[in-house]
């Protein structure tokens, strides 16, 4: 069986760099924006498109439930795409009326409920989430959350420690969907089955997820004139799949959460990009 790393060989090789293992990259310039697109033939791998700075890595935010699905189904914590319904208690501290609310690990990924993925990592225990971000080679590995507060377990993926390129996503999602994780057949088709579905141009359909956040200032305070956006997974159509990544960086405050930016984008110019 091949490794993460032969398996990704093909892809890297079309970028001229490595997928796995970047060095930490400088902070944005304050008033930088881009977007930035990429992806690859699932079939062999290779790149059909790579648009911006796609080595620079950023929190995941909310894209990160996507393999922490991979995590749930994989451990037995999460059982199918309906279960396990968990309800929502006032000590979870939704700041969204829409996330305080029970919800099955469909309605999980579908409207993006923080508190369920920190009910899932806390049941994961730290050891075992650990070793599946460092299986998974999921960007710079590191889940050691906020400096000095012990917090990695819940916050890690929330514009904390864990850092990933759209390089990277996309390699993740060829990963997943050439089953070389390291995890069961359940936990492939489970989250296949749980991943919500957006219809594209020219009859593409879209499974992936979003994320939503911001960078950091130089004291640590999330800076809100600064919104980053996510938008990853793999588009389906006539049997063929193409693996996608979709980064947008902002340098000004936005009605809009940058994750529903990046997916409006993918859903909207999907068919065209496939094309070139």
């Amino acid at each position: 069986m091949m490794d993460r790393r032969q398996f990704t060989a093909g892809f890297a090789l079309t970028m001229g760099a490595t997928l796995l293992n970047r060095p930490a990259l400088a902070a944005p310039a304050i008033s930088e924006k881009f977007t930035c697109t990429v992806m690859a033939d699932v079939a062999t791998g290779q790149t059909i498109v790579r648009d911006g700075p796609s080595d620079r890595r950023f929190t995941p935010c909310s894209s990160f439930k996507f393999p922490l699905a991979v995590m749930g189904f994989d451990s037995g914590v999460l059982v199918d795409p309906h279960h396990p319904r968990w309800d929502y208690r006032p000590e979870f501290e939704a700041t969204m009326e829409s996330q305080k609310k029970a919800a099955d690990p469909t309605i999980w990924l579908a409207d993006s409920i923080v508190w369920y993925s920190q009910e899932l990592t806390r049941a994961l225990g730290a050891a075992r989430f650990r070793g599946y971000v460092e299986r998974f080679g999921y960007g710079n590995e590191d889940v050691s959350g906020n400096a000095g507060k012990d917090d990695g377990l819940t916050q890690a993926w929330l514009m904390s420690s864990l850092a990933i390129s759209p390089d990277e996503q996309v390699g993740f999602v060829l990963r997943f969907l050439g089953r070389k994780l390291g995890v069961s057949d359940h936990a492939y088709e489970a989250t296949r089955a749980s991943l919500a579905r957006y219809p594209a141009s020219d009859g593409w359909t879209l499974h992936g997820k979003t994320g939503s956040g911001f960078l950091r200032n130089a004291a640590g305070a999330t800076d809100r004139s600064r919104p980053l956006g996510w938008f990853v997974g793999w588009g389906e159509k006539d049997g063929r799949q193409v693996a996608f990544a979709r980064f947008n960086l902002g340098n000004q405050r936005s009605k809009t959460y940058g994750g529903m930016i990046a997916r409006a984008a993918m859903m909207e110019d999907f068919a065209d990009l496939v094309a070139r």
